[in-house]
């Protein structure tokens, strides 16, 4: 009976004082941080992102400049994928969770060159991905409308986008020649004229073309963290031209001269391999297929490509 008297003056207490204010009911609610998604209101777009780099600078074709600054974005699937020529590409989560997804897929590097032309454009330096960075490559086709048209992930953390444009439709649009200082384009040309003359073999015709669009800013030199040959592989002896061919034999006959003597000095028995001409080589080799042997050469640099 004393509980339930006790109850009731309580409330009739509540009932003289008025209702509870709001602010003594309302709650304090700590918004926790976000950095990783779109969907943070408190954090600024620009800080979401965080580049490892600064984009390299404008190079290529003049009338694509117009598309430095601009932005394209393609959604597929629950990810947004937006592409900044000569800045970046990035990938956005399209979900309502806390921590949804973004990250920078790639940032302006390099072009990448194929028979004097520009076949894409390189974005590397991206978030990392495992042991590596993330990267995407960017080929430009003919379209009605400046767009975003494709991505792709055709290998991990390595992808693929295709973007149209009206800007590569004239079928010289893309070359590279035109694009060059006058210097370089006479430079090109004496490369030409010397692996016409044979003075260069293939392979230092392709290595000069390297170094000439490394020169005019369209690739990158390899870095020094980068592995520039597969392990084992044989050095290169620097026999790009005739003239290093003949420096490099010179120096293994003497160095073939310094053995033998070392080796008779120390009364080590040797003796010079037996000398066969090249049609008694081929007498005694079994009959094989042609196209098998052409195959076996080296045929140098696959696709003409340089990245």
């Amino acid at each position: 009976m004393a509980a339930r008297l006790w109850v009731f003056l309580l409330q009739l207490g509540l009932a003289a004082n008025g209702p509870v204010p709001t602010c003594a009911a309302k709650m304090k609610v700590v918004e926790e941080p976000n950095a990783f998604g779109l969907n943070n209101p408190f954090l600024p777009q620009t800080n979401r992102l965080q580049p490892k780099r600064d984009p390299s600078p404008f190079t290529g074709p003049a009338h694509l400049f117009r598309l430095s600054g601009k932005c394209f974005s393609l959604v597929e699937s629950t990810y947004k994928y937006e592409f900044c020529p000569f800045h970046n590409v990035t990938q956005h989560e399209q979900t309502f969770r806390w921590n949804a997804y973004s990250g920078v897929l790639g940032i302006w590097h390099e072009w990448e060159i194929t028979n004097n032309t520009f076949t894409g454009m390189w974005m590397r330096d991206g978030d990392s991905c495992r042991a590596r960075s993330r990267q995407s490559k960017v080929e430009l086709t003919c379209g009605k409308n400046n767009r975003l048209a494709h991505v792709s992930e055709p290998s991990t953390c390595v992808y693929a986008l295709t973007f149209e444009t009206p800007l590569v439709c004239h079928p010289h649009s893309l070359l590279v020649y035109p694009t060059l200082p006058e210097a370089l384009q006479q430079r090109w040309d004496q490369v030409e004229q010397d692996l016409a003359d044979e003075l260069i073999t293939p392979q230092g015709y392709e290595k000069l073309l390297r170094e000439l669009f490394e020169d005019a800013g369209y690739l990158k030199a390899p870095r020094e963290n980068e592995p520039t040959q597969q392990e084992g592989a044989t050095r290169d002896l620097g026999t790009e031209t005739l003239e290093n061919c003949n420096k490099a034999r010179s120096e293994l006959s003497e160095e073939i001269q310094r053995l033998t003597s070392l080796l008779s000095l120390h009364g080590i028995p040797h003796g010079r391999p037996t000398e066969t001409s090249h049609a008694e080589h081929l007498a005694q080799q079994s009959p094989i297929d042609v196209t098998s042997e052409q195959l076996r050469g080296d045929p140098g640099l696959h696709g003409n490509i340089l990245r």
